[in-house]
């Protein structure tokens, strides 16, 4: 078998990051990652903020639910989730998804090129318990309900175009959708614990008003090829999407998603798993997985996933320790940074900069263990290049 390293070149901001890695051609595949040093080095002391960081980093807090954000006078939402950011002029824009359900939706804050917060404003409302989305390459960002027969928004990241409903990709209980401009498809997740992997195969590049939605069929191994089979009814009733097209695999609770040449990633919180595609062979693979861990896993409760300029993938955790662990391309796992104090809470929607420097994200239910106690952070530093 020949092993041969992947370099994936960078596209900053959320539309495809640098995601450097090695995968296996032929029958034999790369063990998950296993435990050890991080590249960033031990987590240090908490800060101001009760985030434990490695050295050189430090954090900012800038929105808490039902506050005004600093320098605004827009409140921020509940249950912060899902989010991307933007390349906005000069500055940036960082969007963020509200789990809540009714009266979801999404909000938005924008940056100059210091890192001053300059607004702050809503995007979309009138949802379902928005989780996660996705970044498109025109610079829209996917907003999924995560309820049954739930459906994807397509909306605007400056606030000045109406968000639209996207039928077509499907209605089921979706989570996260990640772009892959190479074969002109969007993928999409499904949180049930018999979900099932999809991609959506728009009829124009550029345009979610129709195209042909397709589920993932593969065995029941954690490795092996797959193919893909159009769902007959994405309207999902009354038979669900998930159940429509024979041998379609099944992934327990379907989470983050993210794409960059030519692999996608995405996690199953069910079984704490991070799921590898190589989309020039069509195989399939597992990065991580709790169960076989050496050790203590340092990774638990997987959730929101993202990646660097260097290759290395960010993972979010969902109940677990309040962290995001990192996973290299040398396929080793460690934490990043932790939260403490904040035990009821889960760790959401990471996202960097366009210049890679900082990391946005939120404790879901911050300190009060309530939606209404989400706390939206910034982690700036060294990130590796």
């Amino acid at each position: 078998m020949e092993r041969r390293t992947v370099l994936r070149a960078a596209v900053l901001g959320g539309s495809s990051a640098v995601l450097g890695g090695t995968l296996w051609r032929g029958a034999a595949y790369a063990a998950p990652a296993q435990p050890g040093a991080s590249p960033y080095g031990a987590l240090g002391s908490p800060d101001a903020n009760g985030i434990r960081l490695p050295s050189g980093f430090t954090s900012r807090v800038i929105a808490r639910s039902g506050q005004t954000v600093p320098g605004t006078s827009y409140t921020w939402h509940n249950a912060p989730d899902g989010g991307a950011c933007y390349a906005d002029g000069t500055g940036w824009i960082y969007v963020s998804n509200s789990e809540i359900n009714p009266s979801g939706g999404a909000s938005a804050v924008r940056f100059s090129s210091t890192g001053t917060v300059t607004g702050a404003y809503r995007i979309l409302s009138g949802t379902r318990q928005n989780c996660a989305g996705g970044k498109t390459p025109w610079n829209t960002w996917l907003s999924c309900e995560e309820v049954s027969l739930g459906h994807v928004y397509e909306t605007d990241p400056w606030g000045v175009n109406a968000a639209v409903q996207r039928p077509a990709m499907g209605r089921f209980k979706h989570e996260a959708a990640a772009a892959d401009p190479v074969r002109k498809v969007v993928y999409l997740t499904e949180d049930e614990t018999d979900g099932r992997f999809y991609r959506f195969v728009p009829t124009t590049w550029g345009s979610l008003a129709s195209g042909t939605l397709q589920v993932m069929v593969a065995g029941s191994a954690t490795s092996g090829s797959f193919t893909w089979a159009n769902v007959p009814d994405p309207d999902g009733s009354p038979t669900t999407t998930r159940t429509q097209v024979s041998g379609a695999k099944s992934f327990n609770g379907g989470e983050g998603c993210h794409y960059a040449d030519d692999t996608v990633w995405f996690t199953t919180k069910g079984d704490n798993r991070v799921w590898q595609l190589n989309l020039v062979n069509n195989t399939y693979e597992l990065a991580y997985d709790d169960s076989l861990v050496s050790g203590t896993a340092p990774l638990t409760g997987v959730d929101n996933i993202t990646g660097s300029a260097s290759g290395d993938l960010f993972v979010a955790e969902d109940g677990g320790n309040m962290e995001i662990c990192v996973i290299t391309p040398a396929d080793v796992v460690a934490p990043f940074l932790r939260v403490d104090g904040q035990s009821g809470s889960e760790i959401t929607g990471p996202a960097f900069s366009p210049d890679g420097t900082r990391l946005y994200f939120s404790s879901q239910r911050g300190t009060s263990g309530s939606s209404s106690g989400g706390i939206t952070y910034e982690v700036r530093g060294p990130f590796r290049a």
